[in-house]
């Protein structure tokens, strides 16, 4: 055999040899797409951020992302029983952790970490009929109780008030709890409708002349309802919770949200 036909023989094997461990390659998990990071918790969160941005987060992050909105404590069971890689929630943890306890004593709570992305407000609403634009702290406090039960207490409508919220574990009630009764306190008013999210509170009070809603500011734009004034802005944080040290595609995650946050001025 001339040296020419044993070089091509040659160069023939190695081909054969390289296509198989080339496909073979290309076939391993790894060259997969990466699944989505799982967000799973607040609909304030989502409405804020998710909902007109997740696009631009996924861009900032470099990590596809896959969001289920339903509440800020459902959120953090969800990520305590490994249905989600970071909870959205949108008051402190430290709020949210009665909630979470209550339904699942077990859960490892404690290994809970959160990290603040971005900043909104939450918002008292009335129906447009009641012509009261502001009412005091200590108002608000005894309307929250249940001690003070008439808007004519405070100069308005002779109409039983209604407080309209989401159900335990929302963090809107949960930031206003916190903001207006203390720690360890939560609304306590006889009358109260309590409905599943956010939206269903605005309709509501559009409906109600008695309502008090408690609910996200962003929610209230265009709708046919009137902002009651309060003392002091009823601020909202806005955070993403992980279970233990976030991975990095985590970390990538929270950035990308405080990078996109920032940007709509929302920190």
């Amino acid at each position: 055999m001339t040296r020419c036909s044993r070089s091509r023989g040659s160069l023939l094997t190695r081909r054969a040899v390289f296509v198989p461990l080339a496909l073979a390659a290309l076939a391993r998990p790894g060259r997969a797409a990466a699944p989505p990071l799982r967000l799973q918790g607040s609909t304030t969160f989502n409405s804020e951020l998710m909902a007109e941005h997740k696009g631009a987060i996924e861009a900032a992050a470099g990590v596809r992302l896959g969001v289920v909105p339903n509440k800020s404590s459902l959120g953090l069971i969800a990520l305590c029983d490994d249905e989600a890689d970071l909870a959205m929630i949108s008051t402190r943890l430290a709020n949210e952790m009665e909630v979470v306890r209550q339904a699942r004593p077990s859960l490892p709570t404690g290994r809970l970490q959160e990290f603040e992305v971005a900043r909104t407000r939450a918002a008292l609403i009335v129906h447009p009929g009641n012509p009261l634009t502001s009412v005091s702290a200590a108002g608000l406090r005894r309307i929250l109780l249940g001690t003070a039960v008439n808007w004519r207490e405070f100069g308005g409508p002779d109409l039983p008030i209604r407080i309209v919220a989401v159900r335990a574990g929302g963090g809107v009630v949960a930031t206003v709890e916190a903001a207006m009764l203390g720690a360890g306190h939560h609304v306590a008013a006889p009358d109260q409708v309590r409905v599943q999210n956010g939206p269903q509170v605005v309709r509501v009070v559009e409906q109600e002349p008695g309502a008090l809603g408690i609910t996200q500011v962003k929610l209230t734009v265009g709708r046919g309802v009137r902002e009651l004034g309060t003392p002091a802005a009823l601020e909202q944080v806005l955070l993403l919770v992980s279970l233990g040290d976030p991975t990095p595609p985590m970390l990538a995650v929270i950035n990308g949200c405080r990078t996109v946050a920032s940007a709509a001025g929302m920190r």
